[in-house]
């Protein structure tokens, strides 16, 4: 619910008071003594999705910008008539709970900080993430999302789509993509100031943490996060949902990969900084697609009815843009999945062919069959053999003293080799055990 308060022109007042009583909308109206070229003030109580198409009936009666209007959020109503009025705007879906045009914009602004806090707050982030991944702890990541300030750029570039605003989609973009850009360069000085400062130990190799791991060689699944952000980002300001929850969700599929690309950058590992990279700008522009697609379908459009079929016009060319871009840099995701699966395949074939080897030992059981991608190989680089790139399988073997036979692992050797079309080493650790 929300109490709106209307300055009225002098001479207007008996056609805003006719438009509210043909609405039949409770009012209250006082005197404006100010001498500012106002003579009446009015207030009236409004369901949340009334709001919008009164002000238009304002604006379209004379209410231009001359006056001003503040809407208030109003915790309960007391009447009749705006029971009644609440029937009557019920539809019994999500236009029930959605705000009206203008409240849209003013939460964009407010989620909007200044450039400066932006910048410092993407960067402190970025930080924060960059530290967590090395740690190789969710905990501190999950923090730095907490604190990046992603949501209001994030979903004022649709905003301003869908509202005909330039200026605010034109800002919206300009700050996205420049916490982007400054985030992954903070990332990779932060990164390099840990290797020479020896906080980080000499020799890690970062494709082995788990939490940086995932996000230099990203996989597919990974974009439904940024779609999904961008329609929860979008309901969660249109409904008045938790705005901070969303936009956790929003640093969740930008704040970590900017983390990872500078990571990578400040590690040497060219290949898996774009391919970082490639994922923070599928999220971005993910988020910016779902988001303007779901105002459009919430059915926000400008308050002016020429300017609709412009709005219209932009919106598919963005749309279409978006997407295009979306689908070439998809494209390189689908590549590391699938090489992925490859990998994942051949590891089960690896170990289908040790279990059957093994079986014929009774004493010695099979641990772990890992496929390894080393140095000189890039684990990120999409290849239609992605086996071609594995240059050693491990196996782990464990079993008394006594059971270790050299000649498992050149039968395992010979038998995996089988599989593939250059040689790959095998790697047989016997991990002896003995029962006392």
């Amino acid at each position: 619910m929300r109490l709106v308060q209307v300055t009225v022109p002098t001479g207007k007042r008996a056609t805003v008071l006719e438009l509210l009583d043909d609405e039949e909308i409770d009012y209250v109206v006082t005197d404006e003594t100010s001498e500012q070229g106002y003579d009446t003030l009015v207030y009236f109580p409004l369901p949340a999705n009334a709001v919008e198409p009164v002000l238009d009936g304002l604006q379209q009666a004379g209410l231009g910008e001359e006056s001003y209007t503040v809407v208030v959020e109003a915790e309960a109503v007391v009447s009749g008539r705006f029971d009644e009025l609440q029937e009557r705007y019920a539809t019994g879906s999500v236009d029930d709970e959605e705000i009206a045009r203008q409240e849209l914009v003013s939460r964009a602004d407010e989620l909007t900080p200044t450039y400066a806090v932006f910048l410092t707050m993407t960067i402190i982030s970025s930080l924060v993430a960059t530290a967590g991944l090395l740690l190789d702890s969710p905990a501190v990541v999950v923090g730095s999302m907490v604190i990046a300030p992603l949501i209001g750029p994030a979903l004022s570039a649709s905003i301003g789509t869908v509202v005909n605003d330039r200026e605010l989609f034109y800002t919206a973009m300009r700050y996205q993509m420049s916490g982007v850009a400054v985030g992954i360069v903070a990332a990779a000085i932060f990164a390099w100031l840990l290797q020479v400062l020896l906080v980080v130990p000499p020799g890690t190799e970062i494709t082995q943490i788990d939490e940086i791991a995932e996000r230099i060689a990203p996989e597919l699944l990974l974009l439904p996060v940024a779609l999904g952000a961008g329609v929860a980002g979008v309901l969660s300001l249109a409904t008045g949902f938790s705005v901070a929850i969303v936009g956790v969700m929003i640093a969740a599929a930008l704040i970590p990969p900017m983390a990872a690309a500078g990571i990578a950058a400040a590690w040497g590992l060219p290949v898996a900084a774009v391919g970082s990279t490639v994922l923070v700008l599928v999220n971005l522009l993910g988020v910016n697609l779902a988001g303007l697609l779901t105002l459009w379908y919430l059915g926000y459009r400008p308050h002016e009815l020429f300017e609709v079929p412009t709005v219209h016009r932009r919106l598919v060319k963005q749309v279409a843009a978006f997407a295009a871009v979306v689908l070439v840099l998809t494209l390189f995701l689908g590549g590391i999945t699938y090489a992925s699966y490859q990998v994942s395949m051949f590891e089960a074939t690896a170990t289908d062919e040790a279990e059957t080897v093994l079986a014929e030992y009774e004493d010695l059981e099979l641990l772990s069959v890992e496929a390894e991608i080393r140095e000189g190989n890039d684990p990120v680089s999409p290849s239609l053999d992605a086996t071609a790139q594995i240059d050693v399988v491990v196996i782990e073997v464990t079993g008394p003293a006594a059971a270790h036979d050299p000649a498992v692992a050149d039968e395992l050797h010979e038998r995996i080799n089988g599989h593939t079309d250059d040689e790959v080493t095998v790697e047989v650790r016997f991990v002896t055990s003995e029962q006392r």
